[in-house]
């Protein structure tokens, strides 16, 4: 991922303070002792090194840095580290947020924002005459650490992009592979059970006519019953239902491999969590083979645990094995190609997970694989807790360390300023001001509010503190939190699609993946109903980016800028003073509602691209295996179905001879075929087919790479052939309503109403909206289908289906 340059930033900044100071000593013309510039450099030396390595250590650097300020302010002039104090700081606290968790920034900017605050209180006392230096710190912190937090947020939600779309680009591949070798499969399971014992039974009969004649009858109602069976098979094999309930699932097939090595008198243990099929489960597959063939060559009858968790956000695969028994042979010790672990990181890198091996304290191996899970997320490393523990120590002896001065120096007068300064009173609403909006994504309405009820404070604790700094100053101050809500509002970050949106009730989960597998897909009158989708929590917080919110904004932060600056008192009219404070807040709120929109349309910009390859992937994907299957079919109908079909009118005609001929032709075509399916090239994309409604498992399968549940229904009033048209029509409309974007649980259900085909979708948030409908009514224009929306994301597409003449194909 590309980032900027900025390995020149802290070398900037320590020029920067030296054209400060001494640079503007010294061109006064007052040259500093040389223990002060001795001191200085010292100071810039070691804070331009941490700030260099701010990179791999942020924490580090942040309190290398704070130190070293902390230390060179004292027997220094003031000034002469003002600049690596506030801005050094701020650039190691922005890159301790950008590249650490959530919870250390926030640990180490309260433990700064209160170490300093507490320092401050030691030595001067809560009447301190700082104005706004603690409110000006506040706020330096909360931005450097926001903005941290937001680029941490904006670099995840790329790399989760970026993982999804190469997650969808490997299925994309896999899909036609994966449908040639499931036809591959069935061909041969045909094959090697039905025609075979066509042949044999019909040999045997044939070669005992004389001795057994009653063979022959039998062997005939056998090719009978066995011809109509294949029939069905090979119907099965050519459109097979959307439905995974026929293939082992990949727990089956853990389990299934697991069974394979206790047969070899492998002690093995598993627990062993339903994992959807694809390349998250073809990884853990192959991973969890190769570990335990390592344990039987090397630890043959060595007690072997098997784990697999498949949750949210990652997907565990640990295999333990303990120490081998004394004196146990190790037969295969030598038969491996010491290639084994690498092949094993490879088959986790390439599903997007990382993997870990080597000894245990027992004397035993393990190997440990961290894949992806349900969501896109790309997978983090956890925690320890001893290590939030140490954190937690460490920044609560940092905060009491200012305390201590005070059990021993006692002072001397009280101060005859106000019992509480401006700069106090100023940090505790910026302090307000950020937990509001820490709640704008759960209260948006009350959290702006709130906004603008602490922006009207701000005049009388500028009284209160008897303020004497620049009047407008604290009003400019309180706009920026309030800039910044209007900001992510109108751009729509915290109710945006795509990575971050979590579920009511669910925190830290993205409510399309709250209790639900990846796909689920029914056919028949199922009576189970899916869970109403879940919305948004970020949603309504478009709504506080309207005008009216926005004039009220400007209203609220005028009033309190026109206040402010008559009650300190001014030669200009009342009016004057109130059309300027309503022009600047205006502007103000006007600025942060331009950056909002060009950085919503940015991001829209940027989604809108990923759905597009999204959808053409999968739309290539589908075709693609629609085309193998159809290849497939084809040659299915010209040979296997037409000699089988002659097989058993030989059968009923009673001629065992032209029977055993006709099922040899069959099975012959049979294997013919499956070379054909082996050996066969894919179909140019020109002379691909279009799918239709039978097309719905390859959709499935190819959908089940964007994570999103959904689950599609029809029921046994829809005929297994439809009109051409209709076919083609309603296919597509489902492929757009999935495309269509949005990772709520979706609903697709397929039925019939005498002439009529109904496609209901629910659970699509762009239902609405005018793109999805435009596309929706091209499809079914032709057709005089009908359009209609609901309530929660529910579409209805009505087909008419024309007479028995146009249902030929």
């Amino acid at each position: 991922m590309n980032r900027t340059d900025d390995r020149l930033l802290p070398v900037a900044l320590f020029c920067a303070q030296a054209a400060a100071w001494p640079g503007a000593a010294l061109a006064r013309g007052t040259v500093p002792p040389a223990s002060a510039l001795l001191v200085a450099a010292l100071v810039g030396g070691v804070v331009t090194a941490a700030l260099a390595l701010r990179r791999s250590r942020p924490v580090t650097a942040l309190a290398v840095v704070t130190a070293a300020c902390a230390l060179g302010a004292g027997p220094l002039p003031t000034g002469a580290v003002a600049v690596l104090g506030t801005a050094g700081v701020a650039l190691a606290l922005f890159t301790a947020a950008a590249e650490r968790d959530t919870f250390t920034a926030v640990l180490c900017v309260v433990t700064l924002a209160a170490w300093q605050s507490l320092h401050g209180i030691t030595l001067h006392g809560l009447s301190a005459p700082d104005g706004l230096d603690l409110a000006l710190t506040a706020l330096l912190y909360a931005a450097a650490c926001g903005s941290g937090l937001l680029v941490r947020r904006a670099r995840r939600a790329r790399r989760a992009a970026e993982h999804l779309l190469r997650r969808a680009e490997a299925e994309r591949h896999r899909l036609p592979e994966a449908e040639r070798r499931r036809m591959e499969r069935e061909l041969h399971d045909v094959s090697a059970h039905h025609l075979t014992a066509v042949v044999v039974t019909a040999g045997a009969a044939l070669g005992l006519r004389d001795r057994r004649p009653e063979l022959a009858a039998e062997a005939l109602e056998f090719a009978r019953e066995t011809g109509r069976e294949v029939t069905r098979a090979l119907g099965a094999v050519r459109a097979p239902a959307p439905s995974r309930e026929d293939l082992p699932s990949p727990q089956d097939r853990l389990r299934a491999l697991v069974a394979g090595f206790r047969r070899l008198d492998q002690r093995v243990d598993c627990e062993i969590d339903a994992l959807p099929d694809g390349t998250v489960a073809d990884a853990a597959y192959g991973i969890v083979r190769e570990a335990l063939t390592n344990v039987t060559r090397h630890a043959p009858g060595a007690h072997t645990t098997v784990l697999c968790r498949y949750g949210d956000t990652r997907t565990d695969v640990v295999i333990t094995s303990a120490a081998p028994p004394a004196g146990t042979p190790s037969h295969g010790s030598g038969l491996g190609s010491g290639r084994g672990q690498g092949f094993l990181r490879s088959r986790a890198r390439e599903a997007g997970g990382t993997l870990t091996s080597g000894p245990t304290a027992d004397g035993g191996w393990e190997v440990r694989a961290t894949l992806p899970g349900r969501t896109a997320a790309p997978v983090e490393r956890t925690v320890p807790r001893g290590y939030r523990a140490a954190q937690l120590t460490a920044a609560l002896g940092l905060f009491l360390q200012p305390l201590l001065p005070a059990l021993v120096i006692r002072a001397e007068s009280a101060s005859s300023g106000p019992q509480v300064s401006a700069g106090v009173l100023f940090a505790l609403l910026a302090a307000a001001q950020g937990i509001a909006l820490l709640w704008l994504r759960r209260a948006p309405r009350t959290a702006f509010a709130t906004l603008l009820g602490l922006a009207l404070l701000w005049p009388p604790a500028m009284s209160l503190g008897e303020y004497g700094g620049p009047v407008l100053l604290p009003p400019l101050l309180s706009v920026l939190p309030t800039g910044g809500a209007v900001a992510a509002a109108t751009a729509g970050w915290p109710g945006a699609r795509g990575a971050g949106g979590q579920s009511r009730g669910h925190p830290g989960r993205p409510a399309w993946q709250v209790g639900r597998p990846a796909w689920r897909i029914g056919f028949g009158r199922s009576t189970r109903q899916i869970g109403r989708p879940t919305r948004q929590i970020g949603r309504p917080t478009r709504q506080i980016g309207r005008p009216a919110w926005q004039v009220a904004a400007a209203l609220a932060h005028a009033t309190a800028a026109t206040a402010a600056v008559l009650d300190r008192g001014t030669a200009f009219p009342v009016w004057a003073v109130a059309l300027c404070a309503a022009a600047g807040a205006a502007l103000a709120i006007g600025t942060a509602r331009w950056y909002g929109t060009r950085r919503g349309r940015r991001d829209r910009a940027d989604r809108d691209t990923r759905e597009e390859r999204l959808a053409a992937w999968t739309e290539e994907a589908v075709r693609e295996a629609w085309a193998e299957r159809r290849r497939i079919a084809t040659g299915l109908e010209t040979t296997v179905l037409a000699r089988t079909a002659d097989m058993v009118a030989a059968a009923e005609a009673g001629r065992l001879d032209t029977t055993a001929e006709r099922a040899r032709e069959a099975l012959a075509a049979m294997r013919a075929l499956l070379d054909t399916v082996t050996e066969g090239e894919a179909t140019p994309p020109g002379l691909r087919p279009q799918p239709t409604l039978q097309a719905l498992d390859l959709l499935a399968h190819q959908c089940r790479a964007t994570g999103r549940d959904v689950e599609i229904r029809r029921t046994d009033r829809v005929p297994d052939r439809l009109p051409t048209a209709v076919d083609l029509a309603a296919y597509h409309a489902a492929e757009t309503v999935l495309a269509a974007g949005g990772q709520e649980p979706a609903l697709l259900e397929l039925d019939t109403d005498g002439d009529t085909l109904t496609l209901t979708a629910t659970g699509v948030p762009e239902a609405a909206g005018p793109a999805l409908r435009e596309r929706l009514a091209t499809r079914i224009e032709a057709l005089s289908g009908t359009l209609t929306t609901g309530p929660d994301g529910t579409l209805r597409l009505r087909l008419p289906l024309p007479g028995e003449e146009g249902t030929e194909r």
